[in-house]
Parts: structure tokens; sequence; C-alpha cells
């Protein structure tokens, strides 16, 4: 009888060839993202390289391809969409933050009232969790499979979108200077975190010295001080940036050293937990954020931005070899993307002769309602702008769409307010049209009740933001991302069809033997 295949929802899983063994199940599953590493940094700064991210892009099936297709390109909707399978759409994470209509207040992706934040010297009040989290993560499908799970980062959002609801070990860098994790996974601090700390103090780094540049100074390309760099406090556009300062730990955060904490916490927990020697297949995601706080202060053209990624280069080498060492060369598989890319400094860009700016988000608000004021009457109708996301406080927007001249009177105040190309009302997203980029963009991104009343598109080169650059639209900037697979049976292979971040939980699913249903992803053609 012929084998049949297994369809899962959205993916389908084909039968073994006849007289073939399925590849033996890998013992580990590493995840590691790297926070705004855009696709063309790979090709664009790795002449030097010579350490991991050489490693995977040299021995992994890179795909060089990818890219989210939602508008809403910023940390913890690419996480999720990573995790799950599933584009905001689906899994509710529409942005890092949205403003909560029932309560009248913007809160965080994963912020939870329920729940408290871990410290090693205890519990303290308000925590963070994936409870706004829509559908399973893979992370989760290993844990019910009987593996462990571990997952770390700087950013909150970070480390929890990939865990999901339930993990061994969830840590991150808290607002306190310190490491921690939530109730929502734990009552008390990992052993290995704690014991990290304890053996490698934070405040330690201070002697580090200054962040100096790896390379020898013809290997950096453009200026050093770059038009538009917004250096944060305690430095200049120049290199060395000092850490002994008094913004300590927001140096260090933005330097190379907290990328080599994080990979000195992986291995502490792959020894702690002795990941990828156990029964079932573990899973272990890592996710990098220094590369995103350089990046939104000096921009994607910066010397910071190269110098950053030269020394990732190491610190990941240094993690594939602890992988090699304790687990064992091709019993492990391992992903490489990134949650978004970044925009070019508009500045830069103007300079440059293109046309590119930034939109005043405060100004939109108040060009919004000085137009609604004549045809409603008196009264603040915008309750809040994140982003590319406008929400009208509770009831006006029952009144706009009542009144076709009031609808029209906002929409052209938006667009005549500056850097605007598209707005689109909650009610044109329903429904996914494949022949409008902009509004497949903008649909693949919406989330009911979460997502704003209407919903922005800036025109090219322009960012909403006061720092030196930003991410969150659905241009290729900020939409394309590397994404790789290495290890166990990944055939090495450089590959030039489209791919997005949502194929990397299921593929990872094929690769480790776990089913795991995603509506979004596909698993992609990564072993030979």
């Amino acid at each position: 009888m012929a084998a049949a295949a297994c369809v899962t929802a959205g993916v389908t899983h084909p039968p073994a060839a006849a007289g073939t063994q399925a590849s033996p199940r890998p013992r580990l599953v590493v995840l590691l993202v790297v926070d705004q590493l855009r696709a063309d940094y790979l090709e664009r700064y790795s002449a030097r390289w010579n350490g991991g991210l050489k490693r995977l892009m040299q021995e992994g099936a890179w795909y060089t391809n990818g890219a989210y297709p939602y508008a809403s390109t910023v940390t913890c909707p690419g996480h999720a969409t990573i995790s799950t399978g599933r584009f905001p759409r689906s899994h509710g994470i529409v942005m890092n933050s949205w403003f909560e209509r029932e309560r009248g207040r913007v809160v965080e992706c994963t912020a939870d009232d329920r729940v408290q934040t871990v410290t090693s010297g205890g519990s303290i009040a308000g925590g963070d969790s994936a409870a706004k989290l829509q559908g399973s993560t893979f992370a989760g499908r290993v844990k019910a499979s009987g593996g462990r799970v571990v997952t770390i980062s700087l950013k909150g959002r970070s480390a929890i979108m990939p865990a999901g609801r339930q993990s061994d070990a969830t840590v991150w860098f808290g607002a306190g200077g310190t490491f921690v994790t939530s109730t929502a996974f734990a009552q008390e601090l990992p052993p290995f975190a704690r014991d990290t700390l304890a053996a490698f103090p934070l405040a330690s780094e201070r002697s580090s010295g200054p962040w100096t540049k790896l390379l020898p100074e013809d290997a950096y390309s453009g200026p050093d001080d770059g038009v538009g760099e917004k250096p944060p406090a305690g430095w200049t556009a120049l290199f060395p940036h000092p850490i002994d300062i008094p913004q300590f730990f927001a140096a260090w955060q933005a330097s190379p050293l907290s990328d080599a904490y994080l990979q000195r916490l992986a291995a502490a927990a792959i020894d702690g937990y002795k990941l990828g020697q156990g029964p079932a297949t573990d899973f272990l995601s890592v996710s990098f954020s220094a590369l995103d706080i350089v990046g939104h202060a000096f921009g994607p053209d910066s010397h910071e931005i190269q110098d950053m990624l030269a020394r990732l280069d190491q610190t990941i080498g240094a993690l594939l070899a602890r992988l090699d060492e304790r687990v064992g060369r091709g019993h492990y598989v391992l992903a490489l993307t990134a949650d978004h890319g970044v925009a070019p400094i508009p500045e830069r860009m103007k300079g440059e002769g293109h046309d590119a700016g930034r939109i005043d988000t405060r100004g939109v608000a108040r060009a919004v309602d000085a137009a609604l004021q004549p045809l409603l009457g008196p009264g603040q109708y915008v309750a809040a702008v994140l982003y590319t996301d406008l929400y009208f406080a509770p009831g006006a927007w029952d009144r706009i769409v009542e009144r076709p001249r009031a609808l029209e009177a906002v929409k052209q105040a938006i667009l005549a307010s500056g850097g605007v190309q598209r707005v689109f009302e909650a009610s044109e997203l329903h429904r996914v049209r494949a022949d409008d980029p902009f509004q497949r963009a903008a649909a693949l991104g919406y989330f009911k009740g979460r997502s704003g009343d209407l919903i922005l598109v800036p025109k090219r080169l322009w960012i909403a933001s006061a720092a030196a650059t930003t991410h969150g639209t659905p241009h290729d900037y900020d939409q394309r991302v590397p994404i790789i697979f290495f290890g166990g049976s990944v055939r090495a292979a450089r590959l030039a069809e489209p791919a997005t971040p949502a194929d990397i939980a299921p593929t990872l699913g094929r690769l480790a033997q776990i089913r795991f249903d995603t509506p979004d992803g596909r698993v992609l053609p990564v072993q030979p």
C-alpha cells in the first residue's frame, strides 16, 4: 500500500521515500534570533568574519529571500511569528504595545498583572507572560513531548514569546539591572542564571574597558560619525565607547558585552540542564538584543553596527563550539533569523536626494482632531497613535464612520500631515488581498480588538520615531531577514526561493520529528 501524506493545518508532511530511513532525531533544537539583523548585513559586512555567523552561512541552508509579509515589523510580533508559525492576524501580537480600549491605556505585549517578576532576591509585583499570545509555540510542543525548554534574552518579550506558556527556564534582563524571570514560569530564578550571576557579577563588567573596534580601520565602510546618528547618553558618535559610566547598565546593554553574557548564560544552561543529553529532544532559544539597541542609535550604515556584527560572529562561534562539545556535531539542529530589519537614517537619505523624513505622530493626532471638530463638535477624538496604529476615543469611531464626510476629512488630514502613503480602515483589513501588497501587509498584521481603528502605511524612507532610525513598516528594509537552518541532516545550500519566519517552526518540527500544526508556515526543503 502506498504511504499517505500526513496533512496538518497549513503544512503537508510527505512520507519518507521507499527504502529510505528517517534522519536521526536531533537531541537539541536551537533557535537564535538576532534583533534587527537585516538580510543584507550577511553579505554586506561578512568579508572578515570567521566565526559562527560565517559558519552558518557556509554550512547551513541559507534562505537569502526571507521576509516577513506583514506591516508590523517589530520585536514582539516577530518573535511570536517565529515561535508559532503564525502571522499577527492569527497569533494576536500586533505590536510591542497597543492601546487596550477596555482599560483606556497602553499595554505591553507581555504585561500580566496576575504574575510577579522573580529576581535572585525574591518576587516583586508586576510580571510578564505569554498570556496575550494566541496559539501554541514550537517550544510548547517540545515541552509536551517530554523535552526541556530554556529561553534567554535581554528583552523580556524576546525570551517570553519563544517559550510560550511553559518552560523549564525563561530569563531576561530586568529593569533592576539583573536577570529575572516570572512566576508564569518559575517561583525562583533558575539555578544556572543565579549561579552565573554569582560567578560573573554584572558589576564586574565595568572593568572590561571601553568598546573599541575589533577589526582594522580599513575594514569599516563609511564615516564613524554618520549623518543623523543619535548616541545614547554617555557616548559620542565616535569610537571608543566607555562602559564604566553613570549610565553603566544602558552602556552595557548597547555593547557587545551583553551578547557575550547571553552566550555565557546559554552555555551554563546547556550544562545545567544537560540539554541534548536526555531521552527527548530539548529546545534552547537565545535572542541577541544589542544589535537592535545600537541600530536605533547609530543606524544600519554605522561602524557600530559593523563592529557589533563582527563581535557577534565570534560570540555565536563560541556558542556553536559549546554545542559541538556538549551535544555533538550532527546531534543538534539550529535556526537563525531576525525579528525585523531597520530603515536607513532619514537625514542621511534626504542628504542623498531621496524623499525621506519623520512622521510626527502627535502632529497627526492634532490634525485629525482639528479636522473632526468642525464636523462633530469640540473634543479630543484621538486616544493614541502608536507608531502606525491610530486609536479613537470610545464612541468616536462609531460617530465618524456614520458620517462619510468626517471619515474622508480624517484620511485627508493624515495624508496631508506628511510621510504617510496609505490609510486603511479596520473594515478594509478583514480579508487579505493578493493584488494589493500594502493592503496584504496591513491585513496580515491586523488583529481585531488590538489593532488601531486606522492603520497608517508610511512612505518609503519615512519613519515615526525620534530615534536615529527604527522599523515597523511593510518596506523591504524592515521585512527582509536572513533565515538559516544548520546541523543534523540539514544540507548546505544557498537558496533563493522565498521564505518567511513563519516557516521556521514547522521546519524545525519536521527536523525534530515533532508534529507542529501551523496555519501560515510551511516545511522548507532543507534536507537532502
